[in-house]
């Protein structure tokens, strides 16, 4: 049995997230999205890596062989630990490419023996960031049909809670 692992932040997750690991959860068994809990990243994440698990659990229910959970610990260490044998990214740009890229090079040389793959953005989520979408609902604009509508839910709530 072959198992895959979709790693990041997701906060929140977007439809393009969703499209990323509804395609690798096609392509392998067993399909594991490990939910960093990444406190460093752009001034600490707007959900709780716990929320996120949860608005994953529930963007993801109608995938059954995908699990989702939440990781502190260098990505191959985690991968090691669920036994996921490739690491899954989307890209949407060059400016992806480059930094996964690396990324991919320092995790090959931490274990080699854990393969990254790439999957590209559908064009209609090329443009699509977890950071834009909180951009835009910070100031009030629409982000249906960005995220799941559960995850639009929770950003109203997050941001009104915020304010």
């Amino acid at each position: 049995m072959k198992r895959g692992i979709v790693p990041g932040t997701f906060d929140p997750v977007t439809s393009g997230h969703l499209d990323i690991i509804e395609r690798a959860a096609a392509i392998f068994d067993d399909l594991v999205v490990a939910v960093a809990h990444s406190p460093e990243k752009g001034g600490g994440p707007l959900f709780a890596v716990e929320e996120r698990v949860a608005l994953l659990e529930q963007a993801v229910s109608h995938l059954d062989n995908v699990s989702v959970l939440p990781f502190d610990t260098l990505l191959v260490d985690f991968a090691e630990k669920v036994g996921a044998s490739v690491i899954v990214k989307g890209l949407r740009a060059v400016t992806d490419f480059e930094r996964e890229f690396q990324m991919a090079a320092l995790n090959w040389r931490l274990d080699a023996d854990v393969e990254t793959m790439f999957i590209m953005a559908v064009p209609e989520y090329m443009f699509l960031s977890s950071s834009a979408v909180k951009e835009i609902a910070k100031h009030g604009g629409a982000v249906r049909g960005l995220v799941p509508e559960h995850v639009a839910s929770a950003l109203e709530r997050a941001l009104n809670t915020a304010s």
